[in-house]
Parts: C-alpha cells; sequence; structure tokens
C-alpha cells in the first residue's frame, strides 16, 4: 500500500502523530510519501527507507500579499498521486488539507486517477480556527466529503458533533506513543546538573499558545516551590514564552526556571522529571502528557478536552479546573512531597500510558486504510458503469 500523509511540519501534536504514524507504518512495510512545506521535524531522526519527503513549494508574486498555499498544495497532491501511483491520502489537520484534497481528486476525476482521503482531526483545527465564521463552511463540506474521518479522543468527537453538520461517523482513533523512544532512561548525571541539591524537577512543553495558559505553568511552580525546593523545565517556544520569561523574572523565580526551547530528544529530559504540568485551556488529546507518563512521569493537567481520556485522576496524576491553580499547586505538593507515593504515581503514569503502545493503535488505521480503498474502489467501478 502506498499511503500520503498530508500534516503540519511541526512540533504541534497533529504533526508529531502524523509524523510517528508514517514511521510506524514505514516499518511495516507500507511506502509513505509526507506531502508538506518543509521536512517533518521528527522525521529528521533517522533514515527510513520506505518514506520519502515531497516539498510544496510556494511561489511569491507581487500580486499576493499571500501565498496561495492550499493551490500549491492540492497541485502537489496531484503530481504525488499521479507519478508515485498513492493508493490513499491521510490529511491530518482539517484546514487546509481536506479542502485541498478535495481539489485534487476533482482534478484528477477526469482522468481516473482520483483516490480516496482519509481526515484525521485533532483539535484546534475544529475547536479553535474550525468555528471561525470564516472557514466554517468550508470546513464542514471538506470533512463531510472525506471517505472517512477520525478523531483523536472521544472528547473532540462530541465537540466536532456538536459544532458542525457531519453526516459521516467518526472514528475515534487515539494518539499513540512509541515506548521504545518514550521509556524511562538513567539520566542521572543529567540530573544531577539541574538539580545538584536533589531538587524536584516540574517540566512543561507546549507551541507556547494562549491556549496553553503557559503563566498558569509559572503560578504552579511558584506555590511548590514555597513548600518543596523544585526547578522547572519549560520546553518549546511560541508566542507566551517571552511573557513566561518576564513573569519568572518578576517573581524571583527565574534562577530556577529554565527555558530550553524547542528539543528534539524530550525523552531523555522527561527521564529526569517528577511531574509533568499541562494547565491547558483545552487539549483535544494530550500526546506532550502519554509521552511524559511513558517516560515515568506522572501529569497534573486540567479537566479539559480529552485529557481525562488519558491522566486518570488520582492514579497517573490528577485533574483539575481550567484556571483553579491552587488546587494545581496543591496536587503537584501532594505528588511531590513523598517518595513513596510519588514512585506510586510514576508507576501508574507508565503502566496506563501502555495501553497506548502504537503497537494497539496502527492495526487500527490498517483496518480503516483497507475498508476505505476497498468502499471507494467499488464506488468508482459503480460511477464508471453508470
Amino acid at each position: 500500500m502506498k499511503i500520503g500523509i498530508v500534516c503540519y511540519p511541526t512540533f504541534g501534536g497533529s504533526g508529531v502523530l502524523a509524523t510517528e504514524l508514517g514511521i510506524a507504518l514505514s516499518d511495516k512495510g507500507y511506502e509513505v510519501h509526507f506531502i508538506t512545506y518543509e521536512q517533518p521535524v521528527r522525521l529528521t531522526q533517522g533514515f527510513h527507507p520506505n518514506i520519502y519527503f515531497h516539498e510544496v513549494k510556494v511561489p511569491t508574486y507581487p500580486l499576493f500579499d499571500f501565498p496561495p498555499y492550499e493551490t500549491a498544495l492540492a497541485s502537489a497532491m496531484v503530481n504525488v498521486i499521479v507519478n508515485q501511483e498513492l493508493d490513499l491520502l491521510h490529511l491530518h489537520y482539517a484546514i487546509p488539507h481536506a479542502s485541498a484534497a478535495y481539489f485534487a481528486r476533482q482534478i484528477l476525476k477526469k482522468s481516473g486517477n482520483d483516490i480516496p482521503f482519509i481526515t484525521t482531526l485533532h483539535g484546534t483545527d475544529i475547536t479553535l480556527v474550525g468555528r471561525d465564521a470564516t472557514y466554517e463552511p468550508v470546513v464542514t463540506f471538506s470533512i463531510n466529503e472525506s471517505d472517512a474521518i477520525t478523531a483523536v479522543s472521544d472528547s473532540l468527537k462530541r465537540e466536532t458533533l456538536d459544532s458542525f453538520n457531519i453526516e459521516k461517523d467518526i472514528h475515534v482513533i487515539p494518539n499513540f506513543v512509541d515506548v521504545k523512544r518514550f521509556h524511562h532512561t538513567d539520566k542521572n548525571h543529567f540530573k544531577q546538573m539541574l538539580a545538584p541539591d536533589g531538587e524536584r524537577i516540574l517540566v512543561h512543553v507546549s507551541n507556547f499558545r494562549s491556549v496553553k495558559r503557559v503563566p498558569d505553568v509559572i503560578k504552579i511552580f511558584a506555590e511548590v516551590r514555597k513548600v518543596i525546593p523544585a526547578k522547572l523545565l519549560m520546553i518549546g517556544d511560541g508566542p507566551e514564552r517571552q511573557n513566561a520569561e518576564e513573569m519568572a523574572r518578576s517573581m524571583g523565580l527565574y534562577s530556577d526556571v529554565r527555558f530550553l526551547g524547542k528539543q528534539e530528544q524530550i525523552n531523555e529530559i522527561l527521564s529526569i522529571s517528577d511531574l509533568f504540568l499541562l494547565p491547558s485551556a483545552t487539549e483535544s488529546f494530550g500526546l506532550s502528557a502519554l509521552e511524559a507518563m511513558a517516560c515515568s512521569v506522572p501529569v497534573v493537567s486540567t479537566n479539559a478536552g480529552g485529557l481525562p481520556e488519558i491522566n486518570v485522576d488520582g492514579k497517573t496524576g490528577y485533574l483539575s479546573d481550567v484556571g483553579d491553580t491552587d488546587a494545581m499547586a496543591a496536587n503537584a505538593i501532594h505528588i511531590l512531597s513523598d517518595d513513596e507515593r510519588l514512585l506510586h504515581f510514576k508507576k501508574a503514569a507508565i503502566a496506563h500510558a501502555r495501553k497506548f503502545e502504537k503497537q494497539h493503535i496502527i492495526p487500527q488505521y490498517e483496518q480503516l486504510y483497507t475498508q476505505v480503498i476497498k468502499d471507494y474502489a467499488l464506488y468508482k467501478r459503480d460511477r464508471k458503469c453508470s
């Protein structure tokens, strides 16, 4: 099977999941073609003989204030589908990938080279961008034109059905974690460098957008530090980073907070961490939390979106209402203040994360691919006969 994957190539959850899925499929012998504007971040880690990357190049002209990426993407899809003889397109994030795929398929129908496409919904394409009146009609249309729709959590499925007039079933296939990569490893020498006096290490990973409520991370850490000697590692970059750094300085916390920027070897950093903080306003799933749990790190998070589906309250960590930093700080202190209790949460976190191992999730995509290709072949046959 030859599969085209269209995604954003960034550190965000949709790009990470798409890349990890492509790698897992290639390891099983499938031919995978990534179509996007630059090489996905996690695709840079090692050579994969069954993976191909096709760069979408957007020409710039004085006429365009905003280069027409969607048109360039549709053209790239057409070229890759025809020249590589793809069997299926898998689109991650509805905007603009699903609409571009529909455009590409209409072009290809005249030559009989059209193929089915699956759209995976990841979160903000539905909860934020998709609800904007500017995009809603196109989002609704392109999702309904998809041959199959998947969502990464039950919560996202419900929200999609509540917000859009969706005419098809939505398959819930959760995000997954590669435990061969994300697992606890002995990095005590790193930990001693960062926390030489045995301080607890808290960590936050995100794209530092407002939805992640990064200032809440600083507030939680400030309360924890009043009770327990601790350090905070901030991984990632984005619009809220400067504000968070200034906040840490003004609160006298900066000496105990390290802003590490974007990191590729996140698993090594998670291995020296004691607690993961995720106070987001919304999370369709919370892949970063799952990867932390796989590295034996308990999670203190909000109860927003799909987070309760992975972070089991009182077992793998704790859940609190959005904005309740006092409760989140109290929960963090409860976990970190006792070695035996912390160990109990760590063991529970990794045990629960293993339920989301890729070996349990990838077959669900394979089954869906096979069924969609079969159904589309029957549709094309009937269309030809009529």
